[in-house]
């Protein structure tokens, strides 16, 4: 909003035989006030505002407003907004409900954990950090659905931190609860994957069971993506809000620990039952010591 002020002024004017007096003309002057630029709201954080003009522009002063005279209102310079940009999501939000999975072969369901008084095992000869780090590293390179979905990739760093969530990158560890291994992956999902995809991994060699956890992984993002993101696979950290059930990444990650099916169900709300196990493992793909190995 812009407040006009109006002046009045007066000039008399002396003769020798006669006086007049004449009547000055108000003169019309602005004052620009600061504005402040439109600010959209957003559910998306990480998208940035435009920012407010910091201050009113300085007026130029031409040789005729220097003698007193008032800037014509076409001259007055008027502030000015810089562009707003339009804050948009980057990636669909969730389905309220779930669309029937394109994926119909499931693995089977996690067993139930075991007591927390056992203590796992170790068989055979642990491979090093730079051992677990090359099988890793070649695990989050490879194309698991060449054919219906090649632009799925699991993140080296996702991978990464599930190893150290699971395992602490112990390659020769058996828990008692079944898991096996750097990825802890469980003996039935070995067996389903290896028919599913027609491999023949083993499940206690240290690269073997590194290709197996990835396999999970990018199952996973398949059948929830197609389920309630249509058919977004990106794994990216920056598409997540605070909410834990908005973007895939968190939901890939619980399904890892709790099976898909506490996860993603047909015509219900996506479900992430295992808050803390995410947060661990997000917290991990950016502050595991395991990133320098």
């Amino acid at each position: 909003m812009v407040r006009r002020t109006r002046r009045l002024g007066t000039a008399v004017l002396a003769g020798f035989l006669l006086a007049s007096t004449l009547v000055g003309c108000a003169t019309n002057g602005e004052s620009p006030q600061d504005l402040a630029a439109p600010v959209a709201v957003t559910d998306a954080p990480t998208d940035a505002l435009a920012d407010e003009p910091t201050g009113e522009p300085s007026p130029s002063v031409s040789a005729l407003e220097s003698m007193g005279a008032a800037p014509s209102l076409s001259a007055t310079p008027k502030p000015t907004k810089k562009p707003t940009k339009k804050p948009t999501r980057t990636a669909p939000k969730p389905r309220a409900v779930a669309k029937p999975p394109t994926e119909t072969q499931v693995p089977p369901a996690p067993p139930k954990p075991a007591p927390s008084s056992c203590k796992p095992t170790y068989k055979g000869t642990q491979a090093t950090r730079a051992e677990a780090k090359a099988a890793l590293t070649d695990a989050a390179g490879r194309t698991y659905w060449p054919t219906s979905a090649p632009d799925i990739k699991v993140p080296l760093t996702l991978l990464k931190a599930t190893a150290w969530q699971e395992s602490g990158w112990q390659s020769n560890i058996y828990a008692c609860d079944g898991g096996v291994g750097l990825m802890q992956v469980m003996p039935g999902t070995a067996t389903w994957m290896n028919q599913r995809f027609e491999k023949s991994y083993e499940i206690d060699d240290y690269r073997d069971n590194a290709y197996l956890g990835a396999t999970y992984l990018a199952w996973a993002t398949k059948y929830i993506g197609d389920m309630y993101f249509e058919a977004d696979y990106r794994l990216d950290p920056a598409l997540c809000t605070a909410e834990l059930n908005s973007c895939l990444l968190n939901a890939v990650i619980a399904s890892y620990n709790y099976g898909h099916g506490a996860v993603a169900q047909e015509g219900k709300p996506l479900a992430i039952p295992n808050p803390s196990y995410v947060r661990n493992v997000r917290a991990l793909m950016t502050e595991c010591v395991c990133l320098d190995y």
